[in-house]
């Protein structure tokens, strides 16, 4: 397995380069519910866990984690896939190889430990149970077990840990360039007490995600953004840029004129 070779230098570099590629690609970024999660207990690791629905899925982790976190940022990625773009392992990646198990279990193992080591700063590992990328309103999510499986063994090694239901959603609204929605809800804290069991808490993640992914769904179909803060805006799309040129120059929209 390809295992973690942080790098500052690389994070600085990354965080720069991700944010710019939002602000090319995107109109906007909003996020609800992360400003929430600042009351957590930040000596208890959390595992974030996502749909896959998107090509930018894993970009975005680091652009949230500088803006509100200020995490030890882990992630996994497909071993294929890491070994074609192995900087990522300088960025807090690792890899899985699911189609071998006892690899699959050194990368558990692996994530464990680092989620359970001592650090002045929160543990994290953002995670995307499907393994593949699905469409978005794909129905009903199947989810491997490996997350579930990640946190019964850190409670092997840590008090409690966090999960935490992350989703994601682009959509056009108004503008020529696409935004990217992304919402969190209320960690849920386990302990070694109230861990029900790999599989049970696989099914209840699956379905968690499902709900959040349908209220996140409904929010943007009905245009409520009210409870979304923009932390990406993005530079003017050909339209926005032709509306603000004719108001500079007084062109009139009236056909007859």
């Amino acid at each position: 397995m390809l295992t973690v070779r942080r790098s500052a230098l690389y994070e600085a570099w990354f965080r720069w380069y991700a944010r710019r590629a939002f602000e090319k690609h995107f109109d906007k970024v909003r996020v609800r519910g992360a400003r929430a999660l600042a009351s957590m207990d930040l000596k208890t690791p959390i595992i974030f866990y996502l749909n896959h629905s998107y090509w930018w899925d894993g970009f975005w982790s680091q652009l949230l984690s500088e803006t509100y976190f200020k995490q030890n940022l882990y992630i996994v990625i497909e071993y294929k896939q890491l070994v074609r773009y192995r900087f990522f392992t300088r960025l807090g990646a690792f890899s899985i190889e699911r189609e071998n198990p006892r690899e699959a279990m050194r990368s558990l193992d692996y994530a464990a430990e680092k989620l359970a080591e001592p650090s002045e700063k929160q543990n994290a590992l953002w995670i995307f149970p499907q393994g593949v990328i699905e469409h978005v309103d794909k129905r009903p999510l199947k989810f491997f077990s490996g997350a579930a499986k990640i946190a019964e063994k850190v409670l092997r090694r840590a008090p409690a840990i966090y999960l935490c239901s992350a989703v994601t959603r682009i959509d056009h609204i108004e503008e020529q360039k696409p935004e990217l929605f992304i919402s969190f809800r209320e960690p849920r804290r386990l302990t070694k007490e109230t861990f029900p069991n790999p599989k049970s808490l696989t099914s209840e993640m699956e379905r968690e995600t499902e709900t959040h992914l349908d209220e996140l769904k409904s929010l943007v179909m009905a245009r409520e953004f009210g409870s979304f803060e923009t932390i990406v805006e993005g530079a003017p799309s050909v339209n926005r840029w032709f509306d603000e040129l004719r108001a500079k120059f007084g062109i009139s929209t009236n056909p007859r004129r």
